[in-house]
């Protein structure tokens, strides 16, 4: 096989595949939206920004240094987030990946912050048309 002829077929292939899902894009736009939201919240203490992210009856779970499971609700979270209101933390917040199947997302967030690194798992759902989080687990580890 010639390879002009080779280089049309992939490139022929890698289009279709491409054009296979139109919408998956847009729809990696759209939680990259909603993260963006959450990040924003993070990085501000921006209750306004959280609250477009997640679902009213989100919430967010870790371990504790005791080994049990730590759970806090938005109300509470939002309550911490209130008090220093604008006040932006000093951190790198970052997406690490991201997946998609159908109406359901898997988000890995990344906040390293001086002392220590946050890693985030946000679990979204695309619920009346948008997507918010539904949950959210976390683990920190000292730097």
């Amino acid at each position: 096989m010639k390879p002009v002829f080779l280089a049309l077929i992939l490139a022929g292939a890698a289009a279709f595949a491409g054009a296979a899902d139109p919408a998956a894009g847009n729809e990696e736009q759209a939680i990259r939206a909603v993260v963006g939201d959450y990040l924003h919240g993070l990085k501000f203490n921006d209750v306004a920004g959280l609250q477009r992210a997640f679902w009213s009856g989100a919430n967010l779970f870790w371990v504790k240094k005791s080994g049990e499971l730590g759970q806090l609700s938005q109300a509470d979270w939002y309550k911490g987030c209130a008090a220093s209101a604008g006040k932006e933390e000093a951190g790198d917040l970052r997406i690490v990946a991201i997946d998609i199947a159908g109406n359901a997302a898997s988000v890995k967030v990344q906040e390293d912050y001086e002392k220590s690194r946050y890693i985030d798992y946000l679990s979204l759902l695309k619920v009346g048309g948008g997507w918010k989080i539904v949950a959210k687990i976390y683990t920190v580890q000292p730097r």
